[in-house]
């Protein structure tokens, strides 16, 4: 039974949500604010979370921030139709998924189901959803990839990657040379009934640079085919 935290600072949200989940077989942990959950993910970490932005104490993002330094869970936002800086932001940072208020419960429903299908594999032996041909491991030059595993490396050294960042990559690494539209990529990405828009895969690429060249500076592997889509380079 998958555990799910819910971090937010209404407790309305707070209630309607667990109960929608919890009918789904899901076990909820809720937490008022960033700082109650943070304690609270010390003790266990929950398969899921799911914050908003903006709660008193401490707000979605810095609770992201954080807990990026110790632990790649998938996370979702919860955000308000005028969150668009934040939403780029929040993916950048290493976001999962977006759900603007107000939503459905049986939408929410479906981003978490879809959204842990994807995180699925990453702890046990199988092939991550709508990538079926990553069976093995990848390797092209100095990059490693293992699907089973969910690791990653570059050069010998270790490049932690979200569930979404990692397939992503693996549809560029493929086929290097290859051009990848952005709906192909989010079809690599993403289950069919998640809408994501352009934004969503120009973020993670973006993210996807900036953690390689943490461990490499001179990493200029993918390449942008402006209005076409993106490339992993040839060796």
């Amino acid at each position: 039974m998958p555990t799910i935290a819910l971090v937010d600072d209404d407790r309305n949200i707070l209630a309607s949500v667990s109960i929608a989940l919890e009918s789904e077989g899901y076990r909820v942990v809720t937490y008022t604010d960033g700082m109650s959950a943070i304690d609270g993910f010390g003790g266990t970490s929950p398969d899921l979370a799911i914050l908003d932005i903006k709660m008193p104490r401490m707000d979605g993002m810095e609770l992201l921030r954080r807990l990026r330094q110790k632990s790649d869970i998938p996370v979702i936002f919860l955000t308000s139709k005028d969150d668009e800086i934040d939403e780029l932001f929040g993916l950048k940072m290493g976001a999962d998924d977006f759900i603007k208020k107000p939503f459905s419960q049986r939408l929410l429903v479906e981003r978490v189901k879809a959204v842990l299908r994807r995180a699925a594999h990453r702890d046990q032996a199988g092939t991550p959803a709508k990538a079926t041909e990553a069976s093995r491991l990848l390797d092209r030059g100095a990059l490693s990839m293992d699907p089973e595993r969910h690791t990653c490396t570059w050069n010998g050294l270790p490049v932690t990657l979200t569930v979404t960042e990692f397939l992503i990559l693996y549809a560029l690494a493929q086929r290097p040379g290859v051009v990848k539209s952005r709906n192909a990529l989010m079809d690599a990405a993403y289950d069919d009934q998640v809408y994501v828009d352009d934004r969503t895969i120009d973020s993670h690429i973006k993210r996807l640079r900036k953690k390689f060249k943490a461990v490499d500076d001179d990493f200029d592997m993918i390449e942008t085919l402006y209005g076409v889509g993106y490339r992993f380079k040839e060796a």
